[in-house]
């Protein structure tokens, strides 16, 4: 197991300790050598991502093939998949090709909610279990298991070989805008140190024209190299520097966009306003599949050795929905899971020979208002943690600036005696300018289509 997992229980008593005490022991902590930090399956993946770009079809055919096969092989130890297995009359014993996927059962998020239990693989001890959740972008909270010592330093040798298209070396300075929470005061910090990457922590809640000075002081200090940011974020930093002449006296090399769709517009804006490439992607939480954009194409690329990408059946404006398969997570397999996310393919500009897309189609940029003026971004509230945990569906509803109502649809496993809980991890989210309602409800709305809505708003953004 890697260092990284064995620690990660003690993970917010290391954020709640005071800024000296958690700079000493990130710098402790940076010292270790990566390979013992994320483990042995770090060095694996890191290989594996250097190498598959230069793969031919029959290669990653075959890796495919064996990678599906033990996901398979795997996800038949736990009640859930065996049964469902049995009913369509498939044995992943027998699979030897990428078309026989296509007979296995499709996953829905509401089987992870009402079964999740029943779909853990039975072989492997809990210690090797690493238990996730998330708000799920769709309003719909998920939680799953993880595989100790595969599935997150599988992430980071991914992410950082992804990265490295745009300059990214292990160990830059980053500062980040994402959904950190630097203080749950409306006049808190915007920033913090963290010494274990290397990185300043800017907060997203907090960024309005009149702080502004204060990130510029930070940034310029700081000097990073990176910008790793929401979009929505890079996008108000980049509009309040412009309108307010306020100047960043450093050079980036790159900004990492992702967690929200990024439209080419929005890309060429920020490439000409901060003089610096954009790097875009699209992951999720369940960590299935995985798709960025190449060195030369800005179309998404889905790594063929991260998961098994699938389309759905095109809708009405021709999108199709993202199914995929895990790979290397054999505590919990996710086998044909629907994500939720549709995109729009794409038949050429592809920089690599694997499946692409132009766009993974998001919402708009969605946005609470606080007293103070301040938008937080819905995308931090959907931040994983455990307090939408037990829940069926989650909308938030504001009708007048600081005022929010969260209502809450609930699942079998839900325990009102977590409401509080849940009203805490919230407003430590939203800041002191808010007030919070909490409703319970049968059931949320919905659009005409079917599906959640994350946020109902009547003000202006």
């Amino acid at each position: 197991m890697s260092l990284e997992d064995t620690l990660y229980p003690l993970l917010k008593l290391y954020e709640a300790a005071p800024q000296p005490v958690k700079t000493l022991a990130g710098r402790a902590y940076r010292a270790v050598p990566a390979s013992l930090r994320y483990g042995p399956a770090y060095t694996r993946f890191q290989n594996e991502a250097r190498e598959v770009e230069t793969w031919d079809a029959e290669k990653i055919r075959r890796y495919q093939v064996a990678a599906l096969r033990e996901s398979l092989i795997a996800a038949s130890k736990a009640p859930f998949y065996a049964e469902r297995f049995a009913d369509c009359g498939v044995d992943p014993k027998n699979f030897e090709s990428l078309e026989q996927l296509r007979g296995y059962p499709l996953l829905t998020k509401q089987d992870l909610l009402l079964h999740r239990e029943q779909m853990v693989n039975p072989d492997f001890d809990t210690k090797l279990r690493l238990y996730i959740t998330t708000g799920g972008s769709s309003g719909v909270p998920v939680g799953f298991y993880l595989h100790k010592g595969v599935s997150r330093p599988k992430e980071q040798a991914y992410l950082e070989a992804q990265w490295s298209r745009r300059g990214y070396q292990p160990g830059d300075r980053v500062a980040v805008i994402r959904g950190g929470v630097t203080s749950s005061r409306a006049d808190g910090s915007i920033s913090y140190y963290d010494a274990t990457r290397n990185w300043l922590i800017l907060s997203s809640y907090h960024l309005t024209p009149e702080r502004l000075p204060e990130y510029v002081k930070a940034l310029n200090h700081f000097r990073p190299q990176h910008l790793h940011a929401y979009p929505s974020a890079a996008l108000m930093l980049a509009r309040g520097l412009e309108q307010s002449g306020l100047k960043l006296d450093f050079s980036l090399t790159s900004l990492l966009c992702g967690s929200e769709k990024l439209t080419a517009e929005s890309q060429q804006n920020l490439e000409h306003f901060f003089g610096a490439r954009v790097f875009h992607w699209y992951g999720h939480s369940e960590r299935v599949v995985l798709a960025a954009q190449g060195r030369t194409s800005n179309h998404l690329h889905f790594w063929p050795t991260y998961g098994f990408v699938e389309f759905g059946e095109a809708n009405a404006e021709g999108h199709r929905e993202i199914i995929g398969t895990t790979f290397h997570n054999h505590v919990m397999p996710l086998i044909r899971y629907r994500t939720g996310d549709v995109c729009k393919q794409t038949n050429g500009g592809r920089e690599f020979d694997w499946p692409a897309v132009k766009a993974v189609v998001g919402r708009d940029y969605e946005f609470l208002v606080s007293a103070t003026g301040r938008h937080i971004s819905l995308t931090a509230i959907n931040m994983h943690d455990d307090i939408f945990d037990g829940l069926l569906a989650v909308q938030f509803f504001q009708e007048h600036p600081a005022e929010v109502e969260c209502r809450y649809q609930t699942g079998p496993k839900w325990q009102n005696s977590r409401v509080e809980a849940m009203r805490s991890g919230l407003l430590a989210k939203l800041g002191d300018d808010f007030t919070l309602t909490l409703r319970e409800v049968g059931e949320v709305e919905k659009t005409s289509s079917g599906k959640h809505k994350w946020l109902i708003t009547t003000l202006k953004s």
